[in-house]
């Protein structure tokens, strides 16, 4: 819904860009236009960092540095989180609390630092709420392939 602040994953970004990634991509595609129309996306440095490094090393066909580069720019117009100290020692109370890796409750506590109502992830718990946020995957309704 327009207005409702939404923090997306690092893997929803990747798919976006990975047309490899079928359904996914077509599914990611159209939420990161979505939010890029609303203005409602919010990332954290975590998230362009990982992105960088999976679209430029670890898809199918990798992308190249530059315009991996300009991508990145581009989303830098978007609410960014800037991890802090303080983010460290919240993220590790979500990892001791809720049992997720400390990179995935860095990833939280940004999205809960943001303000965001949402997070658009696959790795995390779907329909999850942690202090306010949301977690729902956007892929739940796909039909896995054998």
């Amino acid at each position: 819904m327009p207005g409702d602040k939404c923090f997306i994953d690092t893997n929803i970004l990747v798919y976006a860009f990975d047309i490899s990634a079928g359904k996914k991509h077509e599914v990611a595609k159209r939420i990161v236009i979505d939010l890029w129309d609303t203005k409602d996306g919010i990332l954290s440095t975590q998230v362009l960092q990982e992105f960088f490094v999976s679209v430029t090393r670890k898809i199918p066909k990798p992308m190249d540095a530059g315009l991996a580069r300009e991508i990145v720019s581009d989303f830098l117009k978007w609410d960014i989180v800037i991890n802090d100290e303080n983010s460290l020692l919240e993220a590790i109370d979500i990892h001791i609390r809720y049992n997720y890796s400390f990179w995935d409750s860095l990833l939280i506590q940004a999205a809960i630092r943001s303000g965001a109502v949402l997070l658009l992830t696959e790795d995390l718990t779907d329909s999850q709420t942690i202090n306010g946020l949301s977690i729902k995957n956007p892929f739940k309704h796909l039909v896995k392939s054998p």
